[in-house]
């Protein structure tokens, strides 16, 4: 039996797994846990994947390696590869007056323009600049940027702080489209405006194609065979969509620490609404993506408040009416991304006598989170692209209130793939392409979630709930737009 790894250095933890090649199943897995802090020392990411690797035996009888990370997060390095300061992570919100003092500067229509991106307090180029108004001798010290996919990649190929080799930083298209400096038009970096953010140029990875290998392993990792090939890597969502076998018409929503919607298309998206990022996926396609802050996490906040267990919590929502009588939560307990509401904070609202209960509490919880979720995909919607499926995949995506609230609100066939490490299984696909130069063909079964008659009213008390809360206005052809707040 041939084995391959894939690593998935994600925000909450590391998680390695050891797939036979021919079959694509989990022979053996492991995991490490990250700090919680949004602002870390980098080397916690490096020292949880050599746990996670101890944690699933070792990768001695491994024939290939490939890592996959939560995008955007940065490492400054300088120029012996020492990292300059800490790592703000990608859903850190300290970055956003710079955010707003990129797009004053240049115009947020220029950044959709030139890279696909509405600028966002987690995109590369944003904590860039937060490093040159915070830390300007960092700044001055930083010499390369990569993030943590990158770096961690760098690391296997026995590279580290003090050792130089910056100009040898890979990384992938998916990558690269995060940061926001890069064109999904030429596959280029657009290096003016990482110098713009940061104050001068510096060492970006080099751009490696989807059927690319990153280099080898080097000697003395332990754990880890030296010489074995280290497959091109992504960000996480890409890998996510490679294991699934995402085509064009598919859309994912992944419910986990974050919310994400996301498709396949064959052509990049400019979203002048500032709603839909244009990334790039794992194949040589764009994956133009929406995100939430709040998700999966709600649920286990609604839990712990309730004092019941996630399957208890999803029994008594369903015990509820749809729209809970009126209850109705915004869940925007660490602000927001999508809409761009960064100061605003959870709420509930409408409540009486009558549903301040349990039940409807627990209802009001899940349909916040799930409607907050499924207004990403009217936003891929108005760019064209229409979905004829959804996918659901994540920590929440078996919880019954969920799936019962989602049949509710979407109008498409909606299916749940069998539990898996998405992301690390995408990873292990790449070092299978590092192996043997195509991409195996794992198969993905998938259970059909039931229909539920629709639910409109649901949706309706969510933007009345904004427009109350001042965190959305009505604009004059009846849109709703976020306020400033």
């Amino acid at each position: 039996m041939t084995l391959v790894a894939g690593i998935d250095s994600s925000t909450q933890s590391c998680k390695v797994t050891v797939r036979d090649l021919d079959t694509g199943l989990s022979v053996r897995e492991g995991a490490a846990s990250h700090p919680p802090q949004t602002v870390v020392d980098p080397e916690v990411w490096w020292e949880a994947l050599l746990e996670a690797v101890a944690a699933a035996g070792g990768l001695d009888d491994v024939a290939a390696v490939s890592v996959s990370g939560q995008q955007h997060t940065p490492i400054f390095l300088d120029a012996e590869g020492t990292p300059t300061t800490l790592s703000p992570l990608w859903n850190d919100l300290g970055s956003h007056p710079h955010m707003v003092a990129l797009n004053a500067e240049l115009g947020r229509d220029t950044w959709i323009r030139r890279t696909g991106l509405p600028l966002t307090v987690s995109d590369t180029v944003v904590k860039a600049r937060w490093l040159r108004d915070e830390h300007p001798d960092a700044a001055a010290r930083t010499a390369a940027i990569a993030v943590v996919h990158d770096w961690l990649t760098w690391r296997l190929r026995g590279y580290g702080s003090g050792a130089g080799g910056i100009d040898q930083l890979v990384t992938d298209r998916s990558e690269a489209s995060g940061t926001g400096y890069w064109s999904p038009e030429t596959g280029e970096y657009e290096r003016d405006l990482v110098a713009h953010a940061l104050g001068h140029d510096v060492v970006l990875p080099t751009v490696l194609g989807p059927r690319a290998t990153a280099g080898r392993t080097a000697s003395g990792l332990p754990g880890i065979p030296a010489g074995i090939p280290i497959g091109v890597g992504s960000g996480d969502n890409a890998a996510a969509a490679l294991a699934l076998g995402l085509v064009e018409g598919d859309a994912v929503l992944s419910l986990g620490t974050s919310g994400v919607v996301y498709a396949r298309t064959s052509h990049p998206v400019h979203d002048y609404a500032g709603y839909v990022c244009n990334y790039a996926d794992a194949t040589g396609d764009h994956l133009p993506l929406v995100a939430t802050l709040n998700a999966a996490r709600n649920l286990q906040v609604g839990a712990e408040m309730l004092g019941c267990t996630h399957d208890e919590l999803a029994a008594l929502a369903l015990s509820a009416p749809p729209g809970a009588d009126g209850l109705t939560l915004l869940p925007y307990f660490e602000g927001e991304r999508t809409p761009d509401l960064p100061h605003a904070r959870g709420a509930v609202i409408g409540a009486t006598l009558s549903n301040f209960t349990r039940p409807h509490l627990a209802r009001a919880i899940v349909e916040g989170t799930v409607a907050s979720q499924v207004a990403m995909l009217d936003a891929l919607d108005a760019c064209g692209i229409r979905s004829r499926r959804l996918l659901v995949i994540g920590g929440a995506a078996k919880n019954a209130a969920v799936q019962r609230v989602l049949a509710e609100l979407v109008d498409l066939p909606i299916l749940v793939p069998s539990p898996d490490e998405y992301v690390a299984k995408g990873a292990a696909m790449q070092a299978a392409m590092a192996l043997t130069g195509d991409f195996p063909a794992w198969p993905v079964e998938v259970d059909r979630i039931p229909g539920a008659p629709a639910a409109p009213h649901v949706r309706r008390q969510q933007h009345d709930a904004q427009v109350a809360l001042g965190y959305v206005v009505p604009a004059p052809d009846g849109v709703a737009v976020p306020a400033s707040v």
